[in-house]
């Protein structure tokens, strides 16, 4: 299919409207129009309701919605690895929660570039179910993930099982203090486990999602307490900025890398063996 009929669909609904989807896409409204004709001649079915407040989906739109994205990301894949930049033999698209990069997902970055400057990346950020979407479809050789979905012909390797503590700013401090707590988003086991040990912190003053170094450099420059990687804050620690808080629960944070289970490239084994190595050291 000709991909940018896809392009153009994806634009119309991000905009609602076939005037300025044309504008985005530096193209006329006739040629919008065709694009969309074209593609409903394809799928023998109707895309877009049009009225005056601009475009809808029809159900069936609804349902071509779930797999143009894919079509699109496929494409830019088949397009790295076939456009790999001078110099490189292989190129690696990759991706990874947020919450994970920081620091030993960008140590694993600095060692790629290192030990395999040959192989070109791709580095990609997004949600855990985008994630495992992308690499079901090929979209993306590797993810690293907190919580992935075992699916068939999928593989799964646990990396690291880290552990959350609960620091704090005083030294003194015995117990969670609610007003002074940050809770850091450190997914739906975390949550479950947490509202367990702390049901009196049900509604904290401080919510943050997705990036713990935000919560963290908070806690350091303003004070508080809150959960973190027990890795991410032994700096702290050993500086004195940062306290265990005595008889807290601590919570495993295990880590894992996905990749299609078919996969024999040897630039996806290097990038493993990074990871590996990242974690050991």
């Amino acid at each position: 299919m000709d991909i940018e009929l896809a392009r153009t669909f994806l634009e119309i609904v991000r905009t609602q409207s076939f005037i300025r989807a044309a504008e985005q896409l530096n193209v006329s409204q006739t040629t919008v129009s065709a694009r969309i004709r074209s593609l409903e001649e394809k799928l023998g079915k109707r895309m877009f309701v049009r009225n005056k407040s601009g475009a809808s989906l029809t159900p069936e739109g609804q349902q071509f919605l779930r797999y143009a994205p894919t079509f699109l990301q496929l494409w830019e894949r088949a397009r790295h690895q076939v456009a790999i930049p001078e110099g490189h033999r292989a190129s690696l698209a990759v991706g990874g929660e947020l919450i994970l990069w920081h620091p030993w997902m960008l140590e694993w970055l600095h060692w790629m570039r290192h030990t395999a400057p040959e192989i070109a990346l791709r580095i990609q950020v997004d949600l855990p179910e985008s994630l495992m979407e992308q690499v079901t479809a090929g979209v993306l050789d590797l993810a690293i993930m907190y919580a992935p979905q075992y699916r068939p012909g999928v593989r799964v390797e646990l990396l690291l099982e880290e552990k959350l503590v609960l620091v704090s700013s005083d030294p003194d401090m015995r117990d969670c203090e609610p007003e002074k707590y940050v809770y850091v988003d450190w997914g739906p086991e975390f949550a479950k486990q947490h509202a367990m040990a702390f049901p009196e912190i049900s509604n904290p003053p401080i919510v943050v999602g997705g990036l713990g170094l935000l919560g963290l450099n908070y806690i350091v420059q303003g004070g508080g307490c809150g959960y973190f990687r027990k890795r991410m804050v032994e700096t702290h620690l050993r500086s004195g900025r940062l306290h265990l808080v005595p008889g807290a629960p601590s919570f495993f944070y295990p880590v894992y890398a996905v990749c299609s289970a078919q996969s024999d490239d040897d630039s996806l084994d290097i990038a493993l063996e990074g990871l590996r190595h990242v974690v050991q050291e």
